[in-house]
């Protein structure tokens, strides 16, 4: 294996019950591939509180505290103060904040706002960057980022969009998450965009145990699968297999501060 062929699954849900009864084994296949840091990002306030417990003898995960737009029925009032606090006193074991954002499909768009605004400013205030969610609100997001600018970047959890949407978000700062989008045909779009901006601005994901590649729907999504996503973008580029592995393996670390 060429040695920069070693990756960071920049999004992976490690935590979750799927992964529980066999997770060790989970971790070993992935890491036979090169894969050995993967970060678990909040989507609760309660579950965010449980990563600093998980984390703890497990080389490689880091973790991100926030709440999740698809949970907003979860949410409590008062459980972005308690979550801010919290962040606010484990800064030190964080590498970004979220998985944050804004989710057409579910309601309280306005509310979603609101939040994914805290978000932001909570990111600024502690130096960190973002894990953002979005489901066809990419304009959405834009104007909560005219709001409040984040200044520490971030990625765009699961990008799927225009070369056009891809630029405006580099211009920000951001890093393009490449999951499971590009092994399906019908993706071209989205291809065509991540074929085409610079590859510093990508980082790789499978978002495991959900959004399985092509050729698995209705399976649990594996972080092992982190390999088939990186050969499809390789066999969209135009750099060699080395160039890229070692460029996307650097702009994790860079953007996580792994």
């Amino acid at each position: 294996m060429n040695t920069f062929m070693q990756f960071i699954d920049t999004h992976c849900h490690l935590d979750f019950d799927e992964f529980k009864v066999d997770f060790q084994n989970h971790v070993y296949r992935a890491n036979k591939l090169g894969i050995h840091g993967f970060v678990v990002p909040g989507i609760t306030f309660k579950q965010s509180q449980t990563l600093l417990s998980f984390k703890q003898h497990k080389p490689g995960v880091y973790i991100a505290f926030g709440l999740h737009p698809y949970f907003m029925a979860e949410h409590q009032d008062g459980d972005f103060e308690q979550l801010k606090r919290l962040a606010i006193e484990h800064r030190e074991q964080l590498v970004a904040i979220g998985e944050c954002g804004i989710d057409t499909s579910i309601a309280d768009i306005e509310k979603q706002q609101a939040l994914f605004v805290e978000h932001i400013k909570l990111a600024n205030e502690l130096s960190l960057p973002l894990i953002v969610h979005h489901r066809q609100s990419h304009h959405l997001i834009m104007q909560a980022f005219k709001q409040v600018q984040p200044k520490w970047g971030g990625v765009i959890h699961a990008f799927s969009g225009s070369l056009q949407q891809a630029q405006a978000y580099i211009k920000l700062g951001f890093k393009l998450g490449v999951g499971s989008t590009i092994t399906y045909e019908r993706a071209n779009k989205t291809k065509q965009a991540l074929a085409q901006v610079p590859l510093d601005s990508l980082v790789l994901e499978t978002d495991a145990p959900s959004m399985p590649l092509a050729g698995y729907q209705g399976q649990v999504n594996l972080p092992e699968r982190l390999k088939a996503v990186f050969d499809c973008l390789v066999a969209i580029r135009s750099e060699s297999e080395s160039e890229i592995a070692e460029q996307v393996y650097v702009s994790s670390c860079s953007l996580f501060k792994i």
